[in-house]
């Protein structure tokens, strides 16, 4: 018998992020603006927490579920900011990132044949690991409601299969965050309905205007939903690989299960740090947001004035222009930006097909990057106006 791989595996692709950002190579001078990572340094005394977590020879296997001390600092950290308590004992979980998290819940709730409803665009790190467990995503058009998700389009495509919805707000790519009222009529969809709820909150502390609402707030979800979060986004902990899984207990001792077996546990050091980043640094977030809201508004405005349509964001340090008029594909105007203009961006369908005509542009650079990133953009878009319309549609790059 031949030699083969699991045709789930093989039928899985790279990140459409990576894609792009691995040509940088091969382009010294471009202005990148692919990666969703901070460009502040992890708050010192998180450093120091950290290396004196080393020094002090705390560098052993933890509890599977984490250090009970992170638990419980995660849990009053959420619990003041925003009303919600998860038992620190049988409902927090410390996962390597967010993404250890994901792949936890849908291996524990998903099975061959199951529906799970994903409002689109949105992050495709969830479409692999979905598609992993045998699951079916049915996904949620946004692109015509500001990249909201309309809760009567919601219930319509709920069917006795559908297992779980997902919920990823503020938004990667698009930067939006959910009206409180649109919440309340998600959840009242929800309420009447069994499924689960999975929301990824990763960039709750990354809001700009008004104040983040959780699902966790929601006590007729309760019973129902995986709450997902972690530290890299709002620390500028990326490489620290520390994430939040809160859920309720009744299926978090089966969640732990895939936890401990996958990962056993997540690096000591690191979550010694986390500590104090919950702790001691708690209001690092609103200081980096000072920043990337002066960035926000300077790419919005440069994007509007090129009259690039463009859904202002809110959250987390993302935009999504759309650039239907240009007639190609977002993976060939990003390849040809990155080519003709040296600013490399995200192709939209990195975030499933329905993010086709738009492509992201993270904010999470210093601004002398962005204002020469956008002059270039600025220029290409220009001279294709004045020059380059007669181009066949979809004429190949090359």
């Amino acid at each position: 018998m031949a030699l083969s791989i699991n045709p789930r595996v093989e039928n899985i692709e790279l990140s459409g992020i990576r894609k792009i950002s691995n040509l940088l190579v091969n382009y010294p001078d471009a202005m990148n603006l692919t990666v969703g990572q901070p460009d502040f340094p992890t708050p010192a005394l998180v450093k120091k927490a950290g290396l004196q977590a080393i020094m002090d020879n705390k560098t052993g296997y933890t509890h599977n579920a984490g250090l009970l001390e992170l638990r419980q600092a995660a849990s009053a950290f959420f619990t003041k900011k925003y009303g919600f308590a998860y038992d620190s004992k049988t409902e927090v979980i410390i996962t390597a990132g967010a993404s250890g998290g994901m792949d936890a819940v849908f291996r524990t709730i998903l099975k061959e044949g199951d529906e799970i409803i994903v409002p689109a665009p949105i992050f495709a790190g969830y479409v692999p690991l979905i598609t992993l467990t045998g699951a079916k995503i049915v996904y949620l058009d946004t692109t015509d409601t500001g990249f909201i998700p309309d809760p009567k389009r919601l219930e319509k495509l709920i069917t006795p299969k559908t297992k779980a919805v997902v919920f990823s707000y503020p938004s990667n790519p698009t930067g939006v965050i959910l009206p409180h009222d649109t919440m309340d009529e998600l959840v009242a969809v929800l309420a009447r309905h069994e499924v689960f709820v999975v929301s990824d909150e990763i960039y709750s502390e990354n809001t700009f205007e008004g104040k983040h609402r959780s699902f966790g707030e929601y006590a007729e979800l309760r019973n129902k939903l995986f709450l997902i979060h972690g530290l890299s986004k709002s620390h500028a902990m990326t490489g620290w690989r520390v994430g939040f899984l809160f859920g309720a207990a009744e299926w978090m001792k089966h969640t732990i299960k895939l936890h401990a077996h996958n990962t056993i546990c997540v690096n000591a050091p690191a979550q010694h740090a986390a500590i104090c980043a919950l702790t001691e640094c708690a209001d690092a977030p609103a200081e980096m947001n000072k920043e990337y809201i002066v960035r926000r508004d300077f790419v919005y405005g440069r994007l509007t004035a090129m009259g690039l349509p463009t859904v202002k964001p809110n959250g987390a340090f993302y935009i999504f222009p759309s650039i239907k008029e240009f007639n190609k594909t977002s993976e060939q105007f990003a390849l040809e930006l990155l080519d003709k203009a040296g600013v490399a961006v995200v192709p939209g369908t990195a975030f499933t097909p329905l993010g086709e005509g738009y492509v992201r542009i993270s904010y999470a650079y210093a601004y002398d990057q962005l204002e020469i990133a956008m002059d270039r953009l600025e220029k290409w878009v220009t001279d294709w106006r004045n020059n380059e319309r007669h181009i066949v549609p979809n004429a190949p790059l090359i």
